[in-house]
Parts: structure tokens; C-alpha cells; sequence
């Protein structure tokens, strides 16, 4: 049985910017003087890439980030707002269903993922740093989940259940409500935000994790993200036999062979992820 292998580092992205240096991937959200909204386009582009990414075994890490002073301002209000108040219901649940699915990619992607948050970080955009394995956000981030400014449900795209995973019920419930922004200390302090970095050195503190985690255990790696993703629905039995299987497996590598060969010879692994 043969699989087919993808090489995304060539890849020539339409509707974001797109690169690949020393086996991390780079997506930047590129419309800076509107504060890098995304389109239909964008959204799909972006299921895609994170779909595509399974089958790329080279690239090893993902940093998403914003061109400008700002991540992304939510969904863009000329190209999907207005467009969203003409739509019949099957239309609606077309669009609603893709912007889920973009969750799921960028969730289902063996590649750790880190949000590289500055300036305004809103609606969708607030969806796609919530639900990166990291986030790294600068003093000026202001993080804002705002549906019901404009009508519609504080909950999108997962929000409901996986923000009070990070920060807890109550202050999700305030946000969702209010649909107030979070300033980047309450994002630190309430464990949304990994850390806090000025922001000239946001591009680069990303890139160190993301090399750091490019050159460590890919298989262990993915199967960290994957048992995080499960566990959610497990009982604490379930979730403990899980990891004894998962464990396991990751007993059967050739890293875990090599970790243990390094370590005997006092030398630092090398990782191949398999």
C-alpha cells in the first residue's frame, strides 16, 4: 500500500503568504491596512493547507501570524458579512460547516501549531489563535471573540467548547457575552497566551519554539496533539488506557531507540519522526 507524500514547501499561496524555512511552515494573514480579515477565499485556502499538511512529513512545525501591527480582524465585512445577510439557510450552513472544518485542519494536523498574536485579534481570527497548540501574543494584543456585536451567537467555530478549556467558564462566558476584548495580560494570566513578548521579538520568539519543537520527536509530537484532542470525551479510565496504548507506540520508534542510544553515549538525539 503506498501514500501519497506532499511537498508544501513550494507551495504558491493566493490568499495569504505562505514559506517554509528549516522545516517550519509560515502562515501570514496579509491585508494589513484592514487589519488582515479573512475572505471566502482565505478560509478555504487555509482548510485546505492545514488539510494538505498530514501528508507533508518535512514540515515539522506551523507558526501562523499577521502582517502589520495585527493578526486578523475576524471575517472580512464587505466580502462575507454583507454577502452572509443574502444567503438562504443551506448556503449559511455551507459556510458555517467550512469555517468548522477549518477548525478541524488546523486541529487534525500532526504539526504543532503557534499563533504569533499582535495588535487586533478578532472574531474568526480569535478562533484560529484559540485553537492553535500555542500562542504567543505581545503587550498589545487585544483578543476579542465579538459575534454578538454583531448579532449573532458569542459561540462560532468550537468557541463554546474549547475556550473555557483555556481560560474557564466564567470569564469565556463574559467574553462571549460582552463580546469585550481581552487584554493580553488577562490573556497571560488566565492561560490563553503562553507568554508575553515585546513586540519586535513576537516573529522571532515564535520561531525559536517552532524550531525547537521542529528538531524534537515529530511522531511523539503528533501523538501528543492527537491524544490532547481525545481525551476531551474519555473518562479518566478511558484516558489511561489510551495513553498506555499510545505510549506503546511510540515505544516501537526509531526516535525512542535513538533517545536512548544518545543518552547512554551522553550526546544530544537526533529526531527523524518515525
Amino acid at each position: 500500500m503506498s501514500f501519497t507524500q506532499l511537498d508544501l514547501s513550494g507551495y504558491k499561496a493566493k490568499h495569504f503568504l505562505w514559506r517554509v524555512e528549516e522545516s517550519v511552515g509560515y502562515v501570514t494573514l496579509n491585508i494589513p491596512d484592514r487589519k488582515n480579515p479573512l475572505t471566502f477565499d482565505s478560509y478555504a485556502e487555509l482548510r485546505d493547507l492545514f488539510r494538505n499538511l498530514v501528508c507533508d512529513k518535512d514540515i515539522r512545525a506551523i507558526v501562523i501570524d499577521g502582517a502589520g501591527d495585527n493578526f486578523c480582524s475576524g471575517g472580512d465585512v464587505h466580502d462575507i458579512i454583507g454577502p452572509l445577510t443574502r444567503m438562504t439557510m443551506p448556503e449559511l450552513l455551507t459556510f458555517t460547516r467550512m469555517t468548522g472544518d477549518l477548525v478541524k485542519a488546523i486541529r487534525g494536523c500532526p504539526q504543532v501549531v503557534i499563533s504569533a498574536v499582535d495588535g487586533i485579534c478578532a472574531g474568526a481570527g480569535a478562533i484560529i489563535a484559540m485553537v492553535s497548540d500555542m500562542r504567543i501574543g505581545t503587550l498589545r494584543a487585544k483578543t476579542a471573540f465579538l459575534f454578538t456585536r454583531v448579532g449573532l451567537a458569542g459561540c462560532d467555530m468550537g468557541a463554546c467548547a474549547i475556550l473555557p478549556r483555556l481560560i474557564g467558564q466564567g470569564r469565556a462566558a463574559e467574553l462571549m457575552f460582552t463580546g469585550r476584548a481581552m487584554t493580553a495580560e488577562e490573556g497571560e494570566r488566565w492561560g490563553f497566551f503562553n507568554q508575553l513578548v515585546a513586540a519586535e521579538q513576537l516573529l522571532p520568539e515564535s520561531t525559536r519554539l517552532a524550531r525547537t519543537l521542529a528538531t524534537g520527536p515529530m511522531f511523539a509530537h503528533s501523538m501528543t496533539k492527537n491524544m490532547l484532542n481525545q481525551e476531551w470525551t474519555m473518562s479518566i479510565e478511558q484516558a489511561l488506557e489510551a495513553e498506555a496504548q499510545a505510549q506503546a507506540i511510540c515505544m516501537q520508534t526509531e526516535d525512542f531507540r535513538r533517545a536512548f542510544e544518545a543518552f547512554s553515549a551522553k550526546r544530544k538525539p537526533e529526531f527523524v519522526g518515525k
